[in-house]
This record gives C-alpha cells, structure tokens and sequence, in this order.
C-alpha cells in the first residue's frame, strides 16, 4: 500500500484521483482549500483549508502530517483563466502563475523530506504550456504558468535524481471538468487512469519527461 497525497483533490482530475487510488487500497491524503460532500464520501483523509498558494498553509499542512512518509505527491491543484491580446488583465495572469507554477513548486520543496528513495513526484500541467505546440496563440496567463512549471518540475527532476525520487510532468488531456466548462474529450474518470498508469510506470529513466496521459510524449 502507497501513501498519496493529491492536491486540488475536492474535484474533477483531483477528486477522481482519489477515488482511483483509494479503491486500489493506497492510503489517500486529499489536499484541498474547501472540502466537497463528494469528497468525503470516498473515505479518504482529507486536509481541508489548504490554500497551496499559501507559504504559511502549505507549512501547516507539513506539520499536521507528522511522522508521515509519501510515496507519491501529485500536484493537481490549478486555475485557468482566458486572456486575449486584446484582453490581457496582469493581475489575473500573476494569480495564474502564483497557484500554477509558485504552488507546486511550494508544495514540492516543503514536503520533499517526506520523499524517500523510490517515490515519485507528479505535476499535472498541460500541452498548452508546450512552445512548439502553441498553434494558437492566446490564454496568456495559462500558457505562460505552465510553461515556467515544466521548467521548475525539469530541474527538480535533475536535483531529486540523486536521492532516488523520479518526477512526472503530466498533460491529462482534454478533460469535461468545471475548469473547461464541461467541455472536453475525456472523461475525468480517463484521464486520472491514464494519469495513475503515467506515474506507476515512472522510473529514474523517464523522470523529467513530458507526457500525454495516453502515454504519448508531448515537445517542449
């Protein structure tokens, strides 16, 4: 049995990443700033009231953890917003930033002393933060936080490698969840066991890598 703990896990991809893991029998530790009811129906341990955006929530979930030691640590947690040339708002692509690229990076740094050797570290970021996928230009905010995040989660991958931790830097694909508006290609259900099936197959040799939760791997 692993211990998981997943971040932004009160809904859509993070929610059904812990329903999957909790079924298989792994030990879940749910991170989330509110709890939902559909969350505490899995029967996971929840640590509710955790802004990741926040130095100070993210050291008091790192205290209430105790002794505990983490298997794997998905960072899920994220927000989206669309900006246009023509309606480029600053404030709303640093809060991007802030939560997409800072948090992780946060969480990551702060809990690392509970990663031993053999564990793994995952990212969920998206192809839109890819530079040769960029087709269409637009969502500034979005792309450039996600961007900076597969820089931060290449280099942990580079420093972790000695100590025997392996990163996942994860894309779940088009998923139908409140983020897009229930569009999308998959279901939140596919995407978390593409996603679970990613990270079970990690090794020191594909940590670093950019990967589609379908297996693919995605360009920079």
């Amino acid at each position: 049995m692993a211990t998981v703990l997943i971040t932004g896990s009160n809904r859509g991809i993070g929610l059904e990443l812990c329903r999957q893991y909790k079924t298989r029998g792994d030990r879940v530790i749910a991170v989330c700033r509110t709890a939902s009811e559909a969350l505490g129906e899995l029967g996971v341990e929840v640590q509710a009231g955790v802004d990741v955006g926040s130095d100070d929530d993210v050291k008091a979930l790192d205290q209430k953890l105790g002794d505990t030691k983490l298997d794997v640590v998905i960072n899920n947690a994220g927000i989206m917003s669309q900006e246009t040339l023509d309606d480029l708002d600053f404030d709303r692509v640093r809060r991007q930033f802030e939560i997409n690229t800072l948090a992780p990076l946060r969480v990551a740094v702060t809990l690392r002393h509970r990663l031993e050797s053999g564990a793994k570290l995952a990212f969920i970021t998206s192809r839109m933060g890819s530079i040769a996928d960029n087709t269409s230009g637009g969502s500034y905010g979005y792309r450039i936080s996600k961007t900076a995040l597969n820089s931060a989660a290449t280099s942990l991958a580079r420093d972790l490698s000695p100590h025997g931790i392996s990163v996942a830097i994860l894309h779940p694909g088009f998923v139908k969840t409140d983020m897009t508006g229930g569009n999308g290609f998959i279901t939140a259900e596919e995407s978390a066991k593409g996603l679970i099936e990613r990270i079970d197959e990690l090794s020191d040799t594909t940590s670093g890598g950019f990967w589609h939760t379908s297996g693919e791997r995605l360009p920079w």
